[in-house]
């Protein structure tokens, strides 16, 4: 039988849920108020005239609302007219050619006690043919998929660390980077088999995932392998899970060390896909970075300003 949940905040949350698509919100006065460059960058060639942020926020509003980069420019020129804004909007071309330079900083709050991180990844496609002519004639070389790796708090649900790859880097080879971008102490990282697999040909590849948490002296969830043995020559987590799935077994042992926790990794995943898409309309892989950590920024703004806060009846 599927639980029902009731909210206790949903004032609060109805609220936050239509502030979300309130431009008023995503273009504050602090924004309008840096949307040009006054001073000089006292290098040679000209300088750039728009500021960092009235190009962020360019990004902002077309991954937000789902447009190409034409329409974004025309849709904040049609808005500046009805909101009585004196400034110019930066052209579409400006846009594409800075944006792969932006630092793309997520709001993330800083918490005095230790987090659990959850890890997963995710694919996204890039400017693939329909799935029609797929599977009429084959995937082409034009259709390709980036990956999305997540490093989430487990508490709020927020993204903490994002990172871009292509579709054919191992979820095990960038959580060392991961973990490194985390602020703040690590009590636990959760992450799925994957995590567990990294490159079984190479044993010392296997382990790196397993160092990697150890270095930020946290906990490691990962759930092994079904026929996972436990390491001879060494002592770690990954003995004492294998010990305690043989005790209890795999589904008390999910519940009892947390691990069921990392399913808040995939609802972020379903949050973005939901939200913003799949695709993405960038072509150049820095540009596609960035639309993904805009795309990130957002969801954190969203989250922030708008959580249900449910119980199960």
């Amino acid at each position: 039988m599927k639980q029902k949940y009731h909210l206790r905040n949903w004032s609060e949350y109805d609220r936050g849920l239509k502030q979300r698509g309130s431009l008023t919100f995503w273009l504050s006065e602090e924004v309008l108020s840096n949307w040009i460059l006054t001073e000089k960058s006292g290098t040679r060639g000209a300088d750039n005239y728009f500021s960092d942020q009235a190009i962020l926020t360019f990004v902002m509003v077309k991954s937000l609302f789902s447009l190409a980069g034409r329409q974004t420019e025309g849709f904040l020129e049609s808005l500046f007219v009805l909101m009585g804004i004196d400034l110019p909007v930066p052209d579409h071309t400006t846009v594409s050619r800075r944006a792969k330079n932006l630092d793309v900083v997520l709001p993330v709050n800083k918490r005095d006690e230790p987090r659990h991180v959850v890890v997963d990844s995710t694919g996204v496609k890039v400017y693939g043919e329909g799935e029609w002519k797929t599977r009429q004639h084959g995937v082409s070389k034009r259709r390709t998929w980036r990956k999305l790796h997540l490093a989430v708090d487990e508490k709020t649900g927020k993204i903490l660390v994002a990172e871009v790859t292509t579709n054919n880097c191992h979820d095990g080879d960038v959580l060392e980077s991961l973990l490194e971008a985390v602020e703040g102490e690590i009590e636990q990282v959760s992450g799925d088999g994957a995590y567990d697999r990294a490159a079984p040909e190479l044993r010392s590849d296997q382990r790196k995932c397993y160092r990697a948490i150890a270095k930020r002296g946290a906990m490691a969830t990962i759930l092994p392998q079904n026929n996972a043995q436990k390491w001879s020559d060494i002592d770690g987590d990954r003995n004492r899970n294998i010990e305690k799935i043989e005790e209890i077994g795999r589904k008390e042992w999910k519940e009892e060390s947390g691990y069921n926790r990392r399913s808040i990794s995939e609802t972020t995943m379903f949050r973005l896909k939901t939200i913003f898409g799949g695709k993405l309309s960038s072509r150049d892989f820095d540009n596609q970075a960035v639309e993904l950590f805009v795309k990130c920024l957002l969801l954190n703004k969203m989250i922030q300003i708008a959580k249900p806060d449910s119980y199960i009846v």
